[in-house]
């Protein structure tokens, strides 16, 4: 159990970080942005073509093992095959 003292610096520090600047604004009525805003500051990459084929295609039963122990995983080699013959796949020389 804190005694009375701890409780008052506990108290003091709490205050002290209301007061803060770290989020942009001071005071207890500051507006803090939650971690969803942050990452919105960013923009997205822009996906490559293999990651387009694969959000296109990893729902389609032929790329879904049926059985074993990988049943409902990704057969990414078979996939790799597939994009390979796609003109996005085909290698530059």
């Amino acid at each position: 159990m804190p005694t009375e003292r701890e409780r008052e610096y506990y108290r003091m520090g709490y205050e002290d970080g209301l007061k803060s600047d770290i989020f942009g604004s001071k005071g207890p009525n500051r507006e803090v942005k939650t971690l969803k805003q942050l990452s919105r500051t960013k923009p997205r990459r822009k996906l490559s073509p293999w990651n387009k084929f694969v959000k296109a295609n990893s729902k389609k039963p032929r790329f879904i093992y049926k059985s074993g122990s990988n049943k409902g995983k990704l057969n990414l080699k078979k996939m790799g095959v597939a994009f390979r013959k796609t003109p996005a796949g085909k290698r530059k020389k």
